[in-house]
This record gives C-alpha cells, structure tokens and sequence, in this order.
C-alpha cells in the first residue's frame, strides 16, 4: 500500500524526500507521478522539508471556544522568539481529538492537551535542541461501561467462540436486527442491513473496514473505545467477516491517536494468539486475517468511500454513488464498513440478547450509545447513555453543570455539521411538525427539555450526531458560525465544484460581515448558495456545510443584526 510506505518514510525524515520517493517508485513498480499523487492530496504528507520546530494549534469549536486563538498568538510569539518561519513554524490544524482537553495543539507531530504556552515553548526549545519531545500519554484503564461483556474478567471472544460452534449467520443478523443497532458514526443507518447485504452478495471476495478515522470536530467516543476497549472492536469486525464472508478486515485509524494504534495491534496480537483470528479459528476452517491501516489524515477520509480511495492508494474524493459500498467497496469487492463504536456493541448484543440493547432506552427512545461532551461545562468527555436522555440531564448530571459564569446558550449536537439550536426556540422558529406537538398556549420550546434521539432532532430539522458541543453565555454566534463553516473550507477535498468554492465562498463572505455595513440583502445571497450547495454537493460534507451560519441565522437574527448595514 502506497500510503502506508509514505507514512513510514515520513515518520523517519520527517517529510518525503525525492531520493527515497524515487527509490519507493523503483521497488514497488509504480511511476513517481503516482506517488506524488497521492503524497500531494493528504495534508499529513511534506514534500518539502520544513523548519525545525512546527506548531500546529487546533482550531476548531471546543479548541475555539476554549481559547485557541489566544494561543495560537502566543506561539506565534515564541517564534518571533526563536527566529520566526525559519526555525518555527505556527499553523492552525483541523481537529486533533482532544476536545474533552481543549485546546490541543501538536509539536512535531505529538499532540498536547492541557498544556500552558509556557510549557508548549519548552518543548520548542528542545525541539531546538534536537532534544527528543515528551509524550503524553492517556489513562489506559478499562472503565464499567455496558458495552464490555468482558468487564472485570478476562477477555474470551465469547461471541466468536459461539458463532464457530454454530454456524447460524442468519441469527446474528436477526439479532442485530430486534436490537436496533444503527450506524454511531452519524448516518445511523440500520447495520443488520449492511451485514444483510455484503452476506448475499455473490463475490467469492469480500472485506470488512473499521472507520475509525474519526475527525468530526467535538468527537473523541471512538478514540476511547479504541484506548480502553480495543478487543470490542477486534471481536466485532472479526464477527462481521465471519457473517459475511470477508477474509480480510482492517481497523483504519486516524494517525494522530498513537496509543490507540498501539493498543488496536497489541489486541490483534492477541486475538491470533488466543485463536479468534487469522487461520483456523478456533480449530476450525474459518479464517479472518485482520490489520491496522494508519490514515494519512484528511477531515473527507470519514466519509467512507473517500476512505475506500485512501486504503486502495489513490486522492481521497468520495465516489458517485451508487454502486454502494456493500456491492462494490473495497478493490470494487463487496464491503461492510461500520464505525468503531458500531461494531463494538455488537459482541455484548449477541451476548447479553438483542433485548437488552433495544430496551436500553429511555423517553421512549431504543438502544444504548456513547456522547463526546466539549464546550463550556464543567467535566466534558465520553458517556456511555441511553437514547432519549434529554439535554438538560447531561449537561446537569454528567457534565455537573456548565463552567463558572457561564449560562447555557446553544447547543450543537452533532459537532458542526447540524448547526446550533438556541437554548430556547420561539414557537414561530419550529418546524410545524414539531410546534404541532406542543401545548397550545406554548411560546416555544425549551432545547432543555430535548430528548436525545436521532428521531427527535430530525423533527427539528437538525441531526444528532456523536459530537455534542455546549455553548456558553457570551459566546458571539456569528463568529462560531464563521469557525465552523472554515473548517468544512479548510476541508473539502475539491472534487466537486459547489463544495469545493462553495465553502471558501460562505467563509469568505461570513468574515465579510463581521467587519460590519454588511448588505442587508447578501443574506439572501447566503441562503441560496446554502441551498445550492445542499443540493448539488456529491457528499455530506458540502450539503452540511452551509449549515452553521444557516441555523445562526434562524436562530440568532439578533446576533447578526449588529453587522448588518
């Protein structure tokens, strides 16, 4: 794979020098043109060698809220300091993952969290030095969560174990079925269905992905499912070729997390150790071989076809669809490809009942998940909750409130690519569909009060996806609105022209309008484009896009006012 043999002769130099691409082409008979190709698309990859020392601050909502723009002005300090762009570099990154510890910045490829200007600049100064740079490392400890069957005892592959001794496919995928198990990556759809699909087709080749590129901004759930629990998610892409039919799966994981790689590989090492992996399972004569793919980075690889592109060497640029992934994924062969947390759940289901996970619920709502927290509450992080847990009970119960001053203001609950929701909507801002449901001598609805169901938010129009962001008093909309919609510029990967101009377009224009006198009438200018993009976009990230400034204009008039000519 190209990719990952760019990946290793970076990580030696530090960039990819010409010799050892030269070299690369010669050995593994493919034309320089094709390296570059790919080398010049992932913003992992330097075909230059850079300064000594490169800083890169992220910049994206929780980071945002949390002051990043004043540290990213205190590193461009301490470059100043030390030589300025010839000895240090001071950039602005898209999401590292590290919300719950916002703001995270990264030096010379180790990500930080929690640490003060002063200390980032001692490890400038080492960089300097051609001293090595610490790591930082995460608690690695298994938590009570009810997604591990395994909690407290060791880990068996109970689920392989009994799928090997009864060979009943059609079971499995009636379980993930009653259990109402939907995609936790965002598109929540229906993952017996896929399993359904890929197992029908007629290929005698087939593969099994992980999405584990996870870089939606506010999200980190899978990164901790990655860290603490990695034999969940080997036992159930193991489960999910079994079922299928694929004989050959690969967790593809986002470069930055490091120690979740490291725990994924030892895992694998297990699993074939322990006889759940690789040939013969378990003494029988089902085989599944599984591997680590690190990604080359890219906010568009999460998008599963454009990830597809990534793992079979070429730009990451979704395809037109259809074909679907389940008929023609990976190498143009069947595919089942679900999100790391999506596949986790699945050995605790088929071993504690398709039951127990549907009747999770609460408010009316099935099934169990995970929530990455970040914003301006008190303890952010990952939750383990069920459906329909209403937002006033996160925020007060496992957030334990928002931060000191700070009243709750908005609330974007799927990172960026559903908006915001005011803390309270007035009853002519609903949807008809949803203000129909409330009491007639209601004013509005208090966003309090909002179960967290995908169902529900649908009903307003808005989408939940794994990234819950709490934005406090104080916070100006417009300007979280102008971050939100940079990053889906910062992001696009170019292939279609409405999201590719589009983006920079909005972002263009929203920076416009915080200089103020803005035309009043450009705000219809904004909406059609919103729509334009919506429409025409080939993936999700140009028809989510427009969606930051569009709810801040329907929610927050009065914050766009003051700009306004």
């Amino acid at each position: 794979m190209i990719v990952q043999r760019l990946g290793e002769i970076q990580h030696k130099f530090g960039y990819l020098p010409d010799d050892e691409l030269k070299a690369l082409s010669k050995r593994i008979g493919e034309p320089l043109h094709r390296l570059h190709e790919v080398a010049s698309f992932f913003p992992h990859f330097r075909l230059k060698p850079g300064p000594k020392v490169s800083i890169h601050v992220c910049r994206d909502m929780a980071c945002h809220l949390a002051g990043a723009p004043a540290l990213h002005s205190a590193m461009e300090g301490v470059a100043s300091e030390f030589g300025g762009k010839q000895q240090v570099e001071v950039k602005g990154v898209s999401c590292l993952g590290q919300c719950d510890h916002a703001p995270a910045a990264c030096v010379n490829d180790y990500v930080y969290w929690d640490k003060s200007p002063q200390q980032l600049r001692s490890y400038v100064e080492l960089g300097l030095s051609n001293e090595p740079l610490p790591r930082q490392h995460a608690g690695e400890d298994r938590l009570p969560w009810k997604i591990d069957p395994y909690f407290g005892r060791e880990v068996t592959y109970d689920a392989i174990k009994r799928f090997v001794d009864t060979r009943d496919a059609d079971g499995i995928i009636k379980s993930l079925e009653t259990s109402t198990l939907k995609g936790m990556g965002g598109a929540r759809f229906p993952t017996f269905r896929k399993w359904a699909s890929v197992r029908g087709a007629p290929s005698p080749v087939k593969y099994a992905v992980v999405n584990g590129d996870e870089s939606e901004p506010g999200t980190f759930k899978d990164r901790e499912l990655l860290r603490r629990a990695p034999h969940l998610v080997v036992e159930g892409v193991i489960l999910s070729g079994l079922v299928t039919g694929a004989k050959q799966g690969w967790i593809y994981i986002r470069h930055e997390f490091e120690e979740e790689i490291e725990a994924v590989r030892r895992e694998i090492q297990r699993a074939v150790a322990h006889g759940a992996c690789g040939s013969k399972i378990y003494g029988s004569e089902l085989e599944f071989d599984l591997d680590v793919f690190v990604s080359p980075g890219g906010y568009i690889c999460g998008e599963e076809s454009a990830l597809i592109e990534a793992m079979e060497d070429k730009r990451a640029e979704p395809r037109n669809k259809p074909p679907f992934m389940v008929y023609s994924g990976l190498y143009g062969r069947p595919t089942v490809m679900n999100n790391v947390e999506t596949m986790s759940w699945v050995p605790s289901i088929l071993l504690n009942g398709a039951e127990w996970y549907r009747d999770a619920g609460v408010n009316g709502s099935t099934g169990m998940w995970f929530i990455s927290v970040s914003g301006d509450v008190n303890r952010p992080g990952v939750y383990e909750i069920p459906f329909g847990l209403t937002v006033g009970e996160m925020i007060d119960d496992l957030c334990q409130g928002m931060k000191p001053g700070k009243t709750f203001k908005a609330i974007a609950p799927s990172g960026p690519s559903g908006g915001v929701l005011p803390h309270f909507i007035p009853r002519d801002r609903l949807p008809e569909r949803f203000a129909s449901t409330l009491p007639a001598d209601a004013t509005g609805y208090d966003v309090r009060q909002l179960p967290l169901d995908p169902a529900k938010l649908g009903q307003l129009d808005n989408m939940l996806g794994a990234a819950i962001v709490i934005v406090g008093s104080g916070a100006n909309m417009v300007d979280f609105a102008r971050n939100l919609v940079e990053f889906y510029a910062n992001e696009s990967c170019g292939k279609c022209v409405p999201c590719r101009l589009g983006s920079h377009k909005l972002a263009e224009m929203i920076a416009t309008m915080m200089k103020g006198n803005y035309p009043r009438s450009n705000l219809k200018t904004i909406d059609e484009l919103a729509r334009t993009m919506m429409i025409t976009s080939i993936c999700g990230l140009g028809m989510v896009a427009p969606n930051p400034i569009a709810t801040v204009m329907k929610y927050f008039p009065e914050e766009i006012e003051p700009y306004l000519a």
